[in-house]
Formats: C-alpha cells, sequence, structure tokens
C-alpha cells in the first residue's frame, strides 16, 4: 500500500444527503473510486459550529462547547483538551503546511485555533475554490487541508431544503470542487493522498429552510473517503458520525488521536496495516 502523504478534507455546508437528487459529475467520479455512505449522522444540534467543530475536534458539541455565536466572535482555547486535528498535526510537525480554506468565516477564526500557523483564507466559494486550487499546485507538499463551501445551505435557507434552488446549488458547489479536485490531480497528489468528502448536516426537517433539529432530514449527512488503502466500495461495518473524521485524518496520516477524543475509525475503513 503507498503511503498516504496528506489529508484533504472538502467539506459542503447544508448538503444532507441532497447531492442524492443533484448531478454531480466531479463527487460521483470519487465516490466510485472510494468508499461512501449516505448514511452517516452527525451531531445534535445539527447546526454548522456544532458540527463542524466535531468534525475538527473529534467530540460532542457538549464537549467542545461551540455554537455559531462563539466561533464567530470568540477564538477556540489553544489549551483545551480537546485539539483540532490542526492543533494534533502541529504538535507532530512544527514545519508542516497546514491550511484551512473556508466560505463560511467563522470556521478559520473560531473553530480553528489561532497561532498554530494555518494558512487561512475566508472568501465567497467560487474565488475560494480557485485560491484553494492555486495553493495546492503551489504547495504540493501540503500535510493537511480542509476546505468548506457554503452555497448548498445558503441556498437552502434562501429558497427551502431539498429545493430546486437548494439542487442548483449543491450542483454549482459540484463544478466548484472540480475545480480544487483538477488541481489535485494535475499536482500529482492523487496516488499518496487521503481524500474527505462529507458535509455538516442538511436541513427542512423540522423547518423547510431551516436546520438544526433531530430529524432525520437534518440529521443524516453523506460522508466519504478515497485514497490508499480505501478500497472501492469497501463496506463500512459500523455506522459513521462525523466526528468520526477526527479519528480518520490522524490515522492516515499516521499519528496518534487524543485519549480525550470520541472519534472512532470506522470499522471496515482501512485495510490491515
Amino acid at each position: 500500500m503507498e503511503k498516504i502523504n496528506r489529508a484533504i478534507v472538502i467539506g459542503w455546508d447544508g448538503a444532507g444527503t441532497f447531492v442524492q437528487d443533484a448531478h454531480t459529475p466531479n463527487l460521483d467520479r470519487y465516490v466510485s473510486k472510494g468508499t461512501f455512505t449516505f448514511g452517516a449522522r452527525t451531531e445534535s444540534p445539527s447546526i454548522s459550529a456544532e458540527c463542524w467543530g466535531s468534525l475538527m475536534h473529534g467530540v460532542s458539541p457538549a464537549k467542545h462547547g461551540l455554537t455559531n455565536e462563539k466561533a464567530d466572535k470568540e477564538t477556540y482555547p489553544a489549551d483545551s483538551p480537546y485539539p483540532s486535528i490542526f492543533r494534533v498535526a502541529r504538535e507532530a510537525w512544527p514545519e508542516a503546511k497546514l491550511a484551512a480554506f473556508s466560505a463560511w468565516r467563522p470556521i478559520n477564526s473560531g473553530i480553528v485555533e489561532d497561532a498554530l500557523g494555518v494558512h487561512k483564507v475566508s472568501m465567497d466559494d467560487a474565488e475560494l475554490a480557485l485560491a484553494a486550487a492555486a495553493y495546492i499546485r503551489d504547495n504540493p507538499d501540503l500535510k493537511l487541508l480542509y476546505i468548506e463551501l457554503d452555497l448548498p445551505d445558503a441556498a437552502g435557507h434562501k429558497h427551502g431544503y431539498r429545493t430546486p434552488g437548494q439542487i442548483a446549488a449543491i450542483e454549482e458547489t459540484d463544478a466548484n470542487t472540480g475545480v480544487i479536485l483538477r488541481a489535485i490531480e494535475e499536482a500529482g497528489l492523487l496516488g499518496d493522498s487521503l481524500l474527505l468528502f462529507v458535509t455538516d448536516h442538511g436541513g427542512g426537517g423540522e423547518d423547510k429552510y431551516g436546520h438544526g433539529s433531530d430529524h432525520p432530514m437534518d440529521k443524516t449527512i453523506y460522508w466519504g473517503c478515497v485514497g490508499p488503502g480505501i478500497a472501492a466500495g469497501a463496506e463500512l461495518r459500523s455506522d459513521v458520525s462525523i466526528k468520526d473524521t477526527a479519528a480518520v485524518v490522524v490515522r492516515a496520516l499516521g499519528l496518534e488521536a487524543p485519549a480525550a477524543w470520541e472519534a472512532k475509525l470506522p470499522q471496515g475503513l482501512f485495510a490491515p496495516r
């Protein structure tokens, strides 16, 4: 098995499992290459800061304490017992290239810790995709990259979730993701990278234009990954939570997960070492 040299997380905000209703050729190319589930679960409440916070910090919202309001106004504690994937990577590799590109600014300002030397960029989706693609081409030795695109959630709030207006935004997000994936391919990084595809929540369960409840439309998400040691179509033998993404990232990078994390490796994901 070829060694995994980097992890790249591509998140679509608010896409739930509605990608199955959309024309997403770029995502579909990777669904066929790796392991995907459309039955993963996000955290409660199914709100962006709580859910992206669990992906980053490997624990439930009750432990990491993040809310949209906190992430917007406060920086995440540098000495938290629940470090982010970026802090785990930085403590292992003081000089490694780590980057976070987020269309929703509070991820960079309030969920990823400050003072880690993470290259952070926040801008609108189309510009963000181009900036992330340029960064990939210029920094093929990157170690950890996180990208969050926001259009599906914005469209859900505006038009309603799983409506034609949101489906169109999901398809636009797939096109923006194609810009990023082509950069990964052209930089020759596909063969030794773990790519993770995930959304933070759905919507439209109890409120056509909102989310946050435990309704399956709000809580059920897609989750998948592609890379060395990940068999195409491999069956996951355990449920997958969004917070498990943290455990997958550090395992892929050859690092130990913090003891305080609740994140677990999905059974059947990695081939035995």
